[in-house]
């Protein structure tokens, strides 16, 4: 009878072991599968133009070189990557600082036509930024900041989609412990700064990533609010060498250099941030 009992409890082990063998076996194929363009990328990036021509698949070079960055970093790459860090510091500095002030503004105080507010940035994120890429370029020719970092960083600073998150966040902080701070005579901003902004660290966090993120990789913006080319971003430029600026032929190594480049600075944020995203989710959570 006990053998009999366990044979069953053996073979739900093994189909489990089965099972959990197969979806490691699927995610490492899917990994694969992402990971592999950018892998293609830096490969080609390190070969001689005739070599990535006849062969851009291939993962390892025929014979490695560094002639692509050199070239690179010989054109206006490092205006670009400066253009691209002031931008991207400031629009995240921003970002969060005015996201945190919106969010806590919709989710704790009460004022005239805040569902109106709400129900307008929830409409804005339905909006393709395709269709406000006309109008930016009038709004801000009108305004005499087109062809400057004003006109380049200013629209960028409030994101919708930060606020939604940030208000959420905070609607899941309880009032209480607020009303100490309150008895004590403490005035709205300083509850916000001192009390409910320090235990949102986790959406904070949230917001830096996607901010930095999202303005490192922003394109559409600056095509339309600058042409100087002292003042083209990274994206920008990498665009511009995808469509043959230097010169004429395939030029994949220098391409693919400049976008290898430019992936490094967001992968190292995520690879820096990857525990705190995981925290970030659960204390949403657990709140």
């Amino acid at each position: 009878m006990p053998a009999a009992v366990q044979v069953p409890k053996r073979s739900g082990l093994v189909r489990r072991q089965i099972a959990t063998s197969c979806t490691y076996a699927a995610l490492v194929v899917l990994a694969g599968l992402y990971i592999l363009p950018f892998l293609i990328d830096v490969a080609n990036s390190f070969k001689s133009e005739p070599d990535a021509a006849a062969d851009p698949l291939g993962l390892i070079p025929a014979t490695a070189t560094s002639a692509a960055y050199q070239r690179l970093f010989q054109a206006d790459f490092p205006n670009w990557f400066k253009n691209s860090v002031i931008i991207t510091v400031t629009v995240t500095a921003g970002r969060v600082f005015f996201d945190c002030l919106a969010g806590y503004a919709l989710a704790r105080l009460s004022f005239t036509g805040r569902r109106v507010v709400f129900a307008l940035l929830i409409a804005v994120m339905a909006v393709p930024n395709v269709v406000l890429l006309i109008p930016k370029f009038l709004v801000l020719n009108q305004l005499g900041m087109y062809d400057s970092y004003a006109g380049l960083i200013i629209p960028l600073l409030v994101d919708a989609a930060g606020v939604l998150i940030m208000k959420t966040f905070f609607e899941s902080i309880p009032t209480a412990v607020e009303e100490a701070a309150k008895i004590d005579g403490a005035g709205t901003f300083r509850r916000f700064w001192s009390i409910v902004l320090p235990m949102s660290r986790p959406a904070v966090i949230t917001i830096v990533i996607l901010s930095f993120q999202a303005s490192w990789n922003e394109l559409s913006h600056f095509i339309v609010a600058a042409q100087d080319p002292e003042l083209t971003p990274l994206t920008k430029g990498v665009a511009q060498l995808a469509s043959g600026a230097l010169s004429s032929g395939t030029q994949y190594p220098i391409k693919l250099a400049g976008a290898a480049v430019m992936t490094i600075p967001v992968a190292v944020l995520f690879f820096v941030f990857q525990r705190r995203i995981m925290n970030a989710a659960g204390g949403a959570v657990k709140e």
